[in-house]
């Protein structure tokens, strides 16, 4: 008997154990890969789903329905469309259908609207959100309302009236009583019964022309009124609704107690759904579904606050992340509150307080010594005049210069500040005889220092607010550069009513100048145009790819390029240069550049990149192999743009009927081929055309090499290539290297230029 006893109980525990197993297998998978979340645009999260094993319970299985395209979800009971699913709110937005009422057409069926209603008042674990929705009445002299069961049985009625008399008086988006209307649903009922009625009288109806009504229970933000609905109110169909919803009509200490039915997942995330039940949330610092275990990648996840913009601690603090949070370390040396982003009790010195008492101890001190009247008119004076270096200062862009320093710490090095005296006698009282030139941000005297130092100082004209941008950009600009084919800012001077820039003296002028001045341009030789081309090249290059932050200059042309004696080229004249954040490849500003250099591509989409500088360049070039201004209102209207000129010629196998007279006589036709073809690229319309400055600079020192190792020169009678002669002693083997359509033999001059190989050249580049 007692053995009977002992092998019933054994088969109860394994009864149970398999019945255990079988309700494991059976509940839901939130994380099964297999279940499809997205219905059309509509995402469906759990604990709703589509298909067997995808949704917590029936309440929640979504029906995507494939024959609208795109597909449409929708609840499992009674058809009801799903526009959206909120986690976050417990809310789910629906398609609900308007209640129509005509006064003298034969009456509308209705009764799909009311079945409608009667089904979303049926959803146990869903219920009409009453702060987000309302009751509308749309139409002329309409009154919609709803009977409403009270939990004591009796019955009263809410609702709006909508009034007009005549149609012209309707406003687009107003909603209150003309025309349309809408009222607040009242709280604890348990039933709604909608019904629209016309409130015409003596006829009144007929004279206006408007003979139907809609009532309706929608989501009050979504619905706004247009003078269209009232002339077409036959046409809406339906309208948005909110439904709060929750998981089981449960407490969250009552759900907590059956691990195995409660959905909470993340820990203190539950959430009581005013007497609907409970939803799940994530808690604060966290972001993902929340119904979901915490090995599944959608499910709760920690926020790194310290990722996000606007950058949540103050400038100077160190943000760490943390689970769910974020904290604001003041570095060493300084104290305050971290978290204060934008406020003025940041981290501040710790010896700030002293240094303040320090100052002001010395200040008394000095207060106390000044005494007699010649001290004290001598006080006010000087500060008076201190006062008017700071207002100089602030109107100058001072504090704005400060702030960008500030931010562009990694300058190469600190400009020096000259007081406005030293500049004075540096220029002599800025006299006409040292003026050097005019642009149109300022004027450019000649000055020699203290220490005989010569000097260029340019002086801003009459001070606007864009002037002082252009002032502090150029400054901003410069002090990022350290490069020797770049003019060198020395330091600047604002503490006089214009601000000031000091640079570096070039004595030799600018480009522009030795290319169009007869007296000049005799001197400027095939090989040292060829040498300014390729330094203005890496000159671009250094400013475009290897300064901290890429700059874009936006004024390249032959005026900004200056020459030493050497005819080295220093590219000058930053003012409207613009610096590239390092997230960014282009910037959109206002068109500014000076015309026959302008990127045509920049001018139409005012969207600035680097290849806008390659363009500009491109001209640069065209100007050194023609000879010709870049825009010359003196040529035939066809060849007045150089650029175009150039390239159309090109295009016609033109090429050396433009190219300047001297450089034919002297330089290697290959050799202007290859950097005409250079000029080609650059000069193409689309800048994702054109070669990256870097591309450039390869491409011209390449140039550069062979010429000074080849010995084919032209014979400026037939204007043919000369090839060396066969018994000419050479101290290495001739290479031939082909370039386009063309074979050129050059004279390798020693080792280290075997390895260096021209790569040929599209001379019918498209």
């Amino acid at each position: 008997m007692a053995l009977h006893g002992k092998l019933l109980q054994h088969l109860v525990v394994l009864l149970l154990l398999i019945i255990g197993v079988q309700l494991v297998l059976s509940a839901p998978k939130p994380n099964n890969p297999s279940c499809n979340r997205t219905c059309g645009s509509v995402n469906i999260p759990y604990p709703f789903g589509i298909g067997k094993d995808c949704y917590s319970d029936p309440s929640f299985l979504i029906i995507c329905n494939y024959s609208f395209q795109p597909p449409k979800p929708f609840l499992g009971v009674d058809n009801i469309e799903v526009l959206n699913i909120s986690l976050d709110d417990g809310e789910l937005r629906v398609s609900n259908l308007v209640f129509r009422r005509c006064q003298w057409w034969p009456e509308y069926d209705n009764q799909k609207s009311l079945r409608r209603m009667s089904a979303l008042l049926s959803l146990s674990k869903f219920r009409i959100s009453l702060k987000k929705n309302s009751i509308f009445a749309v139409g002329c002299n309409f009154f919609a309302y709803i009977s409403v069961s009270h939990e004591q049985d009796y019955t009263f009625m809410s609702g709006c009236i909508s009034f007009c008399g005549n149609s012209s008086g309707l406003v687009n988006g107003s909603c209150s009583g003309l025309g349309c209307c809408h009222s607040a649903i009242p709280e604890n009922t348990t039933n709604y019964n909608l019904a629209v009625q016309s409130i015409y009288t003596n006829g009144s109806s007929r004279t206006s022309g408007q003979s139907c009504g809609l009532g309706f229970i929608g989501e009050t933000q979504a619905y706004n009124f247009s003078t269209l609905d009232f002339t077409n109110l036959t046409n809406r169909e339906t309208v948005p609704l909110v439904l709060d919803w929750a998981i089981e009509n449960k407490k969250c200490k009552d759900a907590e107690k059956n691990m195995t039915s409660y959905l909470c997942k993340a820990a203190n995330s539950c959430l009581e759904a005013k007497g609907l039940g409970y939803i799940c949330k994530c808690p604060d610092g966290y972001e993902g579904n929340p119904y979901l275990p915490d090995e599944d990648k959608d499910s709760c996840k920690d926020i790194d606050e310290c990722k996000h913009s606007p950058y949540p601690c103050n400038a100077t603090a160190i943000c760490t992340n943390t689970k769910g949070s974020y904290t604001c370390t003041c570095p060493n040396g300084y104290v305050g509150d971290g978290r204060n982003p934008h406020g003025t009790t940041g981290c501040s010195r710790k010896d700030q307080s002293k240094i303040i008492i320090i100052a002001l101890g010395i200040s008394i001190s000095l207060l106390i010594l000044l005494v007699g009247t010649s001290l004290v008119y001598w006080v006010m004076q000087r500060r008076k005049l201190i006062k008017l270096k700071e207002n100089f200062f602030q109107q100058n862009g001072g504090l704005i210069l400060q702030r960008q320093l500030l931010n562009h710490k990694e300058s190469v090095e600190p400009a020096k500040i000259f007081s406005a005296k030293d500049l004075e006698k540096a220029t002599n009282n800025y006299d006409k005889s040292r003026v050097l030139g005019q642009g149109g941000f300022g004027t450019v005297y000649k000055g020699v220092l203290s220490d005989d130092k010569v000097v260029a100082i340019k002086k801003s004209n009459v001070v606007d607010q864009s002037q002082i941008e252009q002032f502090i950009n150029e400054v901003v600009v410069l002090t990022k550069i350290n490069h020797k084919n770049v003019v060198k800012l020395l330091g600047c001077c604002l503490e006089t009513e214009v601000p000031l820039l000091v640079y570096e003296f070039i004595t030799n002028g600018t480009l522009f100048d030795h290319i169009h001045d007869k007296n000049l341009s005799s001197s400027l030789s095939w090989e040292k145009r060829l040498k300014v081309a390729s330094e203005t090249a890496g000159a671009l290059a250094y400013i475009h790819f290897e300064t901290s932050m890429s700059i874009i200059h936006r004024d390249v042309k032959t005026t900004n390029i200056l020459l030493d004696d050497n005819h080295t080229a220093k590219v000058s004249d930053f003012g409207a240069s613009r610096l590239v954040p390092l997230d960014h490849t282009r910037l959109t500003t206002v068109v500014q550049g000076t015309l026959g250099y302008l990127d045509p591509e920049y001018f139409h989409t005012s969207q600035l990149t680097e290849k806008s500088d390659v363009y500009s360049f491109g001209v640069v070039i065209a100007e050194l192999l023609t000879g010709e201004k870049a825009l010359s209102m003196d040529r035939p209207e066809t060849e007045r743009n150089l650029a175009m000129h150039f390239v159309i010629a090109m295009k016609e196998d033109r090429l050396l009927q433009i190219i300047d007279d001297r450089i034919l006589t002297e330089g290697n036709i290959e050799e202007i081929k290859e950097v005409a073809n250079i000029a080609k690229k650059c000069l193409k319309v689309r800048g994702e055309d054109r070669p990256s400055t870097q591309q450039v600079t390869k491409e011209l020192e390449g140039l550069r090499l062979l010429e000074k190792h080849s010995l084919k020169r032209v014979d400026p009678n037939t204007q043919q290539i000369t090839k060396p002669l066969p018994n000419a002693p050479t101290h290495s083997s001739g290479t031939d290297v082909d370039i386009g359509s063309s074979s050129m033999s050059t004279i390798v001059a020693d080792d280290s230029m075997k390895n260096q190989i021209l790569k040929p050249t599209d001379n019918d580049a498209r």
